[in-house]
């Protein structure tokens, strides 16, 4: 499945008002915000699991990454 968060995170990525959405939500609810992501991989047929997630996030090496890993480290 890591292949799948890997296209998961692109397609957020592609999209600034849906990333921006979510990292808004990590701040005030960090496992809301790995649920939203988990559901809005279910919908687009890319199944995610939140360690796959973490994982894949955890393996980035960019400045938004991180942003997002030191902001909601709680839930994600």
């Amino acid at each position: 499945m890591s292949s799948n968060a890997a296209a998961l995170y692109a397609q957020i990525s592609s999209n600034p008002e849906q990333t921006q959405a979510l990292f808004r939500q990590a701040l005030q609810d960090p496992s809301g915000a790995m649920e939203s992501i988990c559901g809005l991989g279910k919908q687009l047929g890319l199944p995610v699991t939140p360690e796959d997630v973490r994982t894949h996030l955890a393996s980035l090496d960019d400045d938004d990454s991180n942003r997002w890993l030191v902001k909601a480290r709680g839930g994600l």
